[in-house]
């Protein structure tokens, strides 16, 4: 153990001036602990809500879209092509020589108006084949009532989707496609009754109030995409890879495909949150500014009381140099109790929060009854080295005091 630090472990064991300085230290570092546990927790729920949220938005869509710019491909088994199946021969080949490629599967993406019984709604249309669907996202498990036996004219709605336009399983629906057909009276709108099989809720409102599913081949046709699929959609091992593979396969595939992972499909989403979480970390690290004052003017106090002790180490053949240490040592050891104090109350409180239901969530709008916690360590690093280091800037001032003593007038007059 160095000299300076066992000075300073003496000058925090030794209390000063009796209840006053135990409570000043006591309150520097409980401070410091309850802008760090504050953190902690805070970070720790708006991360829960953030994982929370990805989950749902990878469940409804794919680890990775990759649209067809081109119209090469075609999904109407009406209509066989020979492009068709030369360009998915090639992006098949190029998928699996990919090893983080689990499975893919077929879409189409189209807009159109839902109409029952005088209510009407823009929706978007997605064309899908289940079996290779389900192999790709979780929508099987969304499903709360009916079926995906989608049949020559099912189609899937979302539950919010349902609600506002008031149907249920077995009701009939008719959709408009902004696509016009001529007729002898001249050009309309194409309508085309669907029955509705299923609802399902992804706990996405955005996909809830907006998407209904039909079969690849009914949406191709009904949207007058000419059998063209929008694109594919892949599954990867390592979610977090995701940017990386969409990079390699967009340098593969060239211009004519468009590959996007599920965070840049939902980057304004994502930047939105990680905004808000920023946001929430400079906020609360004042918490731990204001505490780093009060250790600031805590060693101050112990400065001034101490100043014959300085003279006295200074006599004996300490340097301004040694003394200033002391200080920084104070400093740190305050610091280092209110930064372990915070992360043991703050990991505490996060599972608490988890654990048991103190906090209820209304489940019809947050699609959740209690609050999601996830802890990331990284998360705490930063926080601990962020108030750690306001915390040693606050001890600066006084250490610099403390080591221009002179230490004749120290003794004299300390």
């Amino acid at each position: 153990m160095s000299f300076e630090l066992f000075v300073a472990l003496r000058y925090l064991k030794a209390r000063r001036k009796g209840l006053f300085a135990l409570v000043t230290t006591a309150i520097g570092i409980s401070g410091v602990a309850v802008g760090v546990a504050a953190l902690i927790t805070t970070l720790s729920v708006m991360n829960g809500f953030q994982s929370d949220i990805q989950k749902k938005v990878i469940g409804a869509q794919s680890h990775l879209t990759l649209y067809d710019r081109q119209g090469l491909l075609s999904w109407d088994s009406q209509k066989p092509s020979l492009t068709r199946d030369k360009e998915m021969q090639r992006l098949k080949e190029i998928l699996r020589q990919e090893k983080e490629v689990v499975a893919f599967s077929p879409f189409v993406l189209g807009q159109a108006i839902l109409s029952y019984r005088g209510r009407s709604t823009g929706i978007v249309l997605k064309g899908l084949d289940p079996i290779q669907e389900f192999q790709v996202n979780e929508l099987n498990q969304f499903l709360l009532e009916g079926t995906w036996e989608l049949g020559p004219q099912g189609v899937v709605l979302g539950m919010e989707l349902a609600k506002n336009i008031g149907v249920g399983p077995g009701a009939e629906v008719v959709m408009i496609s902004p696509q016009e057909i001529a007729t002898p009276l001249g050009l309309y709108p194409k309508m085309q009754k669907f029955k509705v099989v299923g609802l399902l809720r992804t706990g996405y409102y955005e996909f809830d109030n907006t998407f209904a599913y039909t079969g690849l081949d009914q949406a191709s046709s009904f949207l007058d995409l000419r059998g063209s699929a929008a694109g594919l959609q892949v599954k990867l091992r390592n979610l977090n890879r995701a940017e990386q593979v969409a990079q390699k396969l967009q340098k593969q595939l060239g211009l004519g495909y468009s590959v996007k992972s599920f965070s840049q499909m939902n980057q304004t989403l994502f930047a939105a949150l990680k905004m808000e979480k920023f946001v929430m970390f400079i906020i609360l690290i004042l918490i731990v500014l204001v505490a780093s004052l009060n250790i600031a003017s805590n060693l101050i106090l112990l400065t001034t009381e101490k100043v014959r002790d300085v003279g006295i180490l200074m006599a004996l053949g300490a340097t301004p140099k040694n003394i200033s240490k002391i200080f920084w040592w104070e400093g740190f050891l305050i610091a280092g109790c209110g930064i372990g104090f915070g992360v043991a109350l703050g990991l505490l409180l996060s599972w608490i929060i988890g654990k048991y239901p103190i906090v209820e969530l209304p489940g019809d709008i947050y699609y959740l009854t209690r609050v999601p916690i996830a802890i990331q360590p990284m998360d705490i690093l930063w926080i601990c080295s962020g108030s750690l280091i306001l915390c040693l800037m606050a001890t600066f001032y006084p250490a610099l005091k403390a080591s221009r003593a002179h230490p004749v007038e120290a003794i004299r007059y300390g």
